[in-house]
This record gives structure tokens, sequence and C-alpha cells, in this order.
């Protein structure tokens, strides 16, 4: 994922390690996915709308 958004946006996606298992994806410091909520990991295009919708803000 983190070469998927380089490659879109020209961005350097972090890694914060967490614990459990839980993997989210925060945009300026907010939490835009959680697999908490869906069990799952996201999908590239599922990210990049989160993304978008950031950048409209």
């Amino acid at each position: 994922m983190q070469e998927a958004i380089k490659k879109k946006y020209g961005l350097t996606a972090g890694l914060k390690e967490g614990a459990g298992g839980i993997f989210e994806v925060s945009i300026d410091g907010t939490v835009v996915y959680s697999n908490q909520t869906t069990y799952r990991f996201p999908t590239d295009a599922e990210i990049f709308e989160k993304i978008e919708a950031a950048k409209k803000k």
C-alpha cells in the first residue's frame, strides 16, 4: 500500500506500529480507516478515496 500511495500521489506513507493486529489509516492525524470495524485490510482504491476526500477539505 505504501508503494501504491507513493506512485499515485508522490506521498511517502509512514508506518506506526500498533498492537493486536489493528490496522488503521490516518490522514493528518484523523483516522479514516480501521480494520476494527471492517475486519479486513483495505483495498488501494478505498485508501485513494480517503486521500481524495481529505484533499478536498
